[in-house]
């Protein structure tokens, strides 16, 4: 009696490893095109909302949030939109030229947070213009909070959310994993996430934190990541 053994043939396994092969390289290749989507949908936010503020000062000659409720009304109707209140030194102080409050502020006691709502009103950006809508708060692409300030204390003293950069306003945006903040600082800036216009601290920092050098840039960490103008 001949015994038949049974079993995978070299030319099988051999086909069966191109398979996986192919099929890991498609999965690998479909998070890089995942993740070069996301590095550039939030390079755009922050040139976005650069061109935001020059979009609005062309046409109503001053910072979206900086104007009073008579400039507003006269803007875009009686009510329409809503003015910073109450008045407040270094939070909502009108007709400054600058944009009073934290970046990521979430009262309309801060002129950074109406900007939003001024900004839409205008058609220069999409997004809620009821400032209690629980979506009025611009996200990046990974759901972190995107935001605007020029970084000036109530003392009228510069105080950068990070410490040493400078530009007349920052945009910040926050939750950003350090392996897009290497490429958000590479595409934008010099590639040195602790110098130039482009910086990034880690999240949860407080204001005035030195900035986080490029070599200690964790990719699964997330940062803060903000660009003067």
């Amino acid at each position: 009696m001949k015994s038949h053994q049974k079993g995978f043939t070299l030319v099988e396994i051999a086909i069966v490893l191109v398979i996986i092969g192919l099929l890991l390289g498609g999965v690998l290749k479909g998070q890089e095109l995942i993740n070069s989507a996301k590095v550039k949908n939030m390079v755009g936010d922050f040139r976005t909302t650069s061109a935001l503020i020059y979009g609005y000062q062309d046409r109503f000659k001053n910072f979206p949030g900086d104007q009073n409720q008579a400039q507003l009304d006269a803007g875009f109707g009686l009510g329409v939109a809503t003015a910073c209140t109450p008045a407040a030194a270094g939070l909502c102080t009108a007709n400054n030229g600058r944009l009073d409050g934290d970046w990521d502020a979430g009262a309309i006691t801060s002129e950074t947070f109406v900007f939003w709502q001024h900004v839409r009103l205008a058609n220069l950006a999409t997004g809620a213009t009821n400032t209690g809508d629980p979506n009025y708060a611009p996200r990046n692409a990974d759901g972190g909070r995107l935001g605007v300030e020029s970084g000036v204390s109530a003392a009228g003293l510069a105080t950068p959310f990070i410490a040493a950069m400078r530009g007349s306003a920052y945009v910040c945006s926050n939750g950003v994993l350090g392996r897009y903040v290497r490429q958000i600082d590479t595409t934008m800036d010099d590639g040195n996430t602790a110098g130039g216009s482009v910086q990034a601290v880690p999240m949860g920092s407080a204001r005035g934190t030195a900035a986080t050098a490029t070599i200690n840039i964790q990719d699964g960490q997330q940062y803060i990541v903000c660009a003067s103008l």
